[in-house]
């Protein structure tokens, strides 16, 4: 079993910046891709950023030039600073990550969610 767990939300002024970081713990052996997906009310949930082992990341559109995922793998977590953040930004920030136990079967969790709310 692995846990994700989420903190760094809240709620922010348009042309503020928050940092949301995912910190995992279980059965890990090792962890793969780590990324940051969002679900504003009504609408689908959508992939913000994603970082491999390596460091290799890659956005959406919507973020680019504002959002910087990384990951610190001696502590199993991956961050997500958001700056300029604008009133679409607004829904529930989850982090997903994959990899292996120490058995070598694969694990694919998600976080439970947390809250971003930028303000005009």
């Amino acid at each position: 079993q692995v846990q994700l767990v989420e903190s760094g939300g809240g709620l922010v002024r348009a042309g503020g910046s928050l940092r949301l970081s995912c910190a995992a713990s279980g059965s890990i052996f090792s962890i793969n891709d780590m990324a940051w997906h969002r679900q504003a009310p009504g609408k689908q949930r959508e992939l913000v950023a994603t970082i491999t082992t390596g460091g290799i990341t890659n956005y959406a559109d919507s973020v680019k030039g504002r959002f910087t995922i990384s990951r610190d793998n001696a502590k199993n977590t991956v961050y997500l600073q958001m700056n300029n953040l604008k009133p679409e930004d607004t829904a529930v920030y989850y982090c997903n990550a994959n990899g292996l136990t120490p058995r070598f079967l694969v694990w694919d969790y998600w976080g439970q969610g947390t809250q971003v709310t930028v303000s005009s």
